[in-house]
């Protein structure tokens, strides 16, 4: 079990929120707008929007109103909108909490 657990590394947040803003910018510029233009049409202060270009750090209200702002509202609200699994165990658990506003401990089988 541990040996599965060597293998598996949690994505490092850092080089994803660098992806993101990395992903913004060239959707950015394929439009042909200006950081200025977008941050006026978003609303986000465009020291804001420079920050998360260069280093990847925004606010997730600040990250909505620029995916808005570039006709990505879709995209970033469903987000977790479908349930992911990867066995039928999952699944299983998946369908047997459909519904539930909380979740609570799995029970260990003894």
């Amino acid at each position: 079990m541990l040996s599965v657990l060597e293998g598996f590394v949690l994505p490092d947040a850092d080089d994803i929120a660098r992806k993101l803003a990395d992903d913004f910018r060239c959707r950015r510029v394929e439009r042909g707008l200006t950081r200025q233009a977008v941050a006026e049409k978003s609303g986000v202060a465009l020291a804001n929007l420079t920050r998360f270009e260069q280093k990847g750090l925004i606010s997730l209200k600040n990250l909505i109103l620029l995916a808005v702002s570039l006709d990505y509202l879709h995209e970033v609200r469903d987000i977790f909108s479908v349930p992911k699994y990867s066995t039928m165990e999952e699944l299983t658990q998946i369908r047997r909490n459909t519904g539930k506003k909380k979740a609570y401990p799995r029970k260990s089988p003894h």
